[in-house]
């Protein structure tokens, strides 16, 4: 899609539960007693970011004016 500058930047973000079990020990120290977690992704896949809560990850998305998608 172009707008009247170029092409738009992809400005949607996914977002995927995270098993703490998957996790790094070191990461899994920093968590305390939150057993799921969610990983925020660019459209290439890049992980941008780790946070403890689904409605974090929505309202962190949305504050950097990403559309904010959910993977199962």
């Amino acid at each position: 899609m172009k707008d009247q500058f170029g092409v738009l930047e992809d400005r949607i973000v996914y977002l995927k539960p995270i098993d703490k079990a998957d996790l790094p020990a070191e990461v899994v120290e920093e968590t305390g007693d939150i057993d799921q977690l969610w990983s925020v992704h660019n459209s290439e896949g890049e992980q941008l970011a780790l946070v403890g809560d689904l409605d974090q990850a929505y309202d962190m998305a949305r504050e950097f004016s990403y559309s904010p998608m959910t993977l199962h």
